[in-house]
C-alpha cells in the first residue's frame, strides 16, 4: 500500500489517501482521529482535522500512537512536516487548565508566554480578572465561554475545576431479563472519568443504557434533555425498566406536562420556546440542583441550549449520539461545552457482536421523464434540488419495492410535506409528520410496532429518537441537501436486531444525473466511514 498524497491544508487539515487492502483495519483506527472525505473503490480519503486530533488526545491518544497508525499504512513515513503538524497540533490540548483554588476559577499554564498571548485577545480578556501566580482569575460566569474561545485560537484548555455534585439520589441498574453490555458500561465508566464529555454509539446500540447506568454512578438528581415527547416518554419507560427509579421519582417538562422531579426529562423545544422575549423555561430548569445533565441527540442541540449550556460548566454533562456531526460546522462547540468525545464504538464492531443488525445500502438512480427533466433544466439551483428530490417517478420504484419487501416493516421517509402528501395518498399507506398529534403519533408507532401497519409514511419527526425495532426496510425519497448526520440517523431506524436474525435494506431513491445525486455522495460519507458502502442501481433493475 502507499500513502499519499499526505497533503496540509491552510485551515490545518490534513488529507491522507490510503488504498490499503484491509480497508476495515484501516478505517477503524484512522476513525479515532480522522473521517473520511470520500470512498471510492479501493480508495480512502480521509480528513485529520484540529478537533480530530483534539479529541483523539482528549480519550488517551498522543501523537506518537496517531504517527504510529500512519505509518502502520503506509509504503513510505509520513512526511517530516506532516508529522510535525501533528505533533504541534496535539500538544496545544491542555497547555492551558482551568483549575479551581479556594477564591475561585483560576486559569494556569506552564507557559508565560501562552498566558500573554491569549489574555492579550480581547474577547478573552474580558472574561478574565486580575493576574495571579501561574495564571489569571476567571469570572465565575465565563467558564464556559472561556473554553469557547480558547478553542477558537487553538488552545483547548483542560478543564479540571470539578464539578458541583448535585442533589443526592439514589439510583440502581435493576439487571432482570437484560444484562448491561461490556461497551456500555465502558462508555460511562470512561465518561464518569471524565466527568463531562460524548458518547457515540450507533442507533440501537442502547445509548439510553450508557445515560441510566451513567446516572448510576453518578447518583444525583438528572436533568436529561430530549428532541421530542415521544422520546421523553420512552426514555421514562426505559428508566422505570431498567433501574430503581419510581413512578414519582421521574417527571416529563414538555408542552404537554411542565413538572419537575429528581429525575426531569424535559424537551429541546420547551425549553428554547420564548415568553415575552425570555427564555423563561431555561431559567426556570437552571435553579434545580443537578447533579448530572444528559443531551440526548447532542449533535442537534439548537443555539439557546448551547447558551444555557455555557452557564452550565460545574455541572455533569453527557451527551449521547450515533453522530457526533453538525452540518453547521459546531462540532467545536459541543467539544468545548459538553466535553471531549469519551468513547465512541464502530457501527461495524457493534454489528460483529450482534448487538445491532447487519444492513445492506441502496442508491437507485431513477431518470426523470422529459417534461420534469426540462423544468429541471430552466429552474434555478434551489429549484432544481427540489423537483429532483420530488420527483413523481419514485413512487413507481416504491411501488416496487414494497413489492419486493412484501409484509417487511418499511418506513417510506421524506424531506418535504406535499411529497409525503403524495405518496400516502398514491399508495394508501398511513402518514405521519410534525402535524400529526403526539397521540396519534404515539398510536401509529404503536400499530407499526405490533404489525397492524407494515407500512408508514414519515417525516423528518422520525429521523431520530424513536424506537421501531421490528422496522426492517427504510426508502428514503428525500432528505435535507447532503446532511450526513440525516443518513446515518435514517439508517439507525432500522438497527435494531430483529426477532427473527433478518438484515435490514436501506434504499435511497436519487433522481438521475441532478444535483440530488452529487448530494447524495455527501451523505453517504459517514456511514463510509463506519464501513458501510452502497450498491449503486439504475431503476431498471429493481
Amino acid at each position: 500500500m502507499s500513502l499519499g498524497p499526505l497533503i496540509v491544508q491552510s485551515d490545518r487539515t490534513v488529507l491522507l489517501e490510503t488504498d490499503h487492502p484491509n480497508a476495515e483495519i484501516a478505517r477503524h483506527e484512522l476513525a479515532i482521529f480522522a473521517e473520511l472525505e470520500r470512498a471510492p473503490e479501493h480508495v480512502h480519503t480521509y480528513r485529520i482535522t484540529k478537533l480530530g486530533l483534539w479529541n483523539a488526545r482528549a480519550a488517551g491518544h498522543d501523537a506518537s500512537f496517531i504517527l504510529d497508525v500512519l505509518n502502520r499504512y503506509s509504503k513510505y513515513p509520513v512526511p517530516q512536516g506532516v508529522a510535525q503538524e501533528i505533533e504541534a497540533t496535539i500538544s496545544r490540548f491542555g497547555r492551558l487548565v482551568i483549575a479551581r483554588d479556594a477564591e475561585g476559577l483560576v486559569l494556569r499554564s506552564d507557559s508565560k508566554a501562552i498566558l500573554a498571548e491569549v489574555a492579550s485577545t480581547r474577547r478573552i480578556a474580558d472574561l478574565l480578572e486580575q493576574e495571579v501566580e501561574s495564571g489569571y482569575r476567571i469570572r465565575d460566569w465565563a467558564r464556559g465561554q472561556l473554553k469557547q474561545e480558547l478553542l477558537k485560537l487553538g488552545w483547548p484548555a483542560e478543564d479540571s475545576a470539578g464539578f458541583t455534585p448535585g442533589t443526592p439520589m439514589e439510583i440502581e441498574l435493576i439487571e432482570g431479563d437484560w444484562q448491561l453490555r461490556d461497551y456500555q458500561l465502558q462508555a460511562a465508566q470512561k465518561f464518569e472519568l471524565g466527568g463531562n464529555g460524548v458518547v457515540v454509539l450507533p442507533c440501537g446500540a442502547g445509548k439510553t443504557i450508557v445515560g441510566a447506568t451513567a446516572m448510576s454512578l453518578i447518583k444525583a438528581n438528572t436533568l436529561i434533555l430530549v428532541t421530542n415527547t415521544v422520546s421523553a416518554r420512552q426514555w421514562r419507560a426505559e428508566l422505570l425498566k431498567r433501574t430503581s427509579l419510581k413512578e414519582e421519582d421521574i417527571a416529563e417538562y414538555s408542552g404537554s406536562s411542565k413538572e419537575i422531579a429528581p429525575v426531569t426529562i424535559a424537551t429541546y423545544q420547551i425549553l428554547t420556546t420564548k415568553r415575552k422575549g425570555d427564555f423563561a423555561h431555561l431559567e426556570l430548569l437552571n435553579a434545580r440542583d443537578w447533579g448530572l445533565i444528559v443531551y440526548d441527540e447532542v449533535h442537534l442541540l439548537p443555539a439557546p441550549i448551547f447558551k444555557m449550556t455555557a452557564d452550565l460548566q460545574a455541572r455533569r454533562r453527557l451527551g449521547l449520539t450515533a453522530t457526533l456531526v453538525r452540518e453547521d460546522g459546531r462540532e467545536s462547540d459541543v467539544f468545548s461545552l459538553i466535553g471531549p468525545k469519551r468513547f465512541d464504538a464502530p457501527w461495524k464492531d457493534i454489528e460483529a457482536q450482534g448487538y445491532i443488525a447487519p444492513a445492506k445500502c441502496f442508491e437507485i438512480r431513477v431518470p426523470l421523464p422529459d417534461e420534469a427533466r426540462m423544468q429541471y433544466a430552466i429552474a434555478d439551483q434551489d429549484t432544481r434540488f427540489r423537483i429532483a428530490a420530488t420527483a413523481e417517478a419514485k413512487i413507481n420504484i416504491i411501488k416496487q419495492l414494497l413489492k419486493k419487501h412484501e409484509a417487511e416493516p418499511t418506513l417510506i421517509i421524506g424531506q418535504y410535506l406535499e411529497q409525503i402528501d403524495q405518496v400516502a395518498t398514491a399508495l394508501k399507506i398511513p402518514k405521519l409528520t410534525g402535524e400529526t398529534p403526539v397521540l396519534e403519533r404515539e398510536q401509529l408507532f404503536q400499530d407499526f410496532r405490533t404489525g397492524k401497519l407494515t407500512a408508514l409514511v414519515v417525516s423528518k419527526v422520525a429521523n431520530f429518537s424513536v424506537d421501531l425495532p421490528e422496522a426492517s426496510v427504510a426508502i428514503q425519497i428525500s432528505g435535507a441537501f447532503g446532511s450526513r448526520q440525516e443518513e446515518a440517523q435514517r439508517l439507525g431506524r432500522l438497527l435494531r436486531p430483529k426477532a427473527d436474525g433478518r438484515s435490514a435494506s436501506f434504499y435511497t431513491l436519487v433522481a438521475k444525473d441532478t444535483v440530488e445525486q452529487d448530494f447524495a455522495q455527501n451523505r453517504q460519507r459517514f456511514l463510509a466511514e463506519q464501513g458501510y458502502s452502497y450498491e449503486i442501481l439504475d431503476a431498471d433493475q429493481i
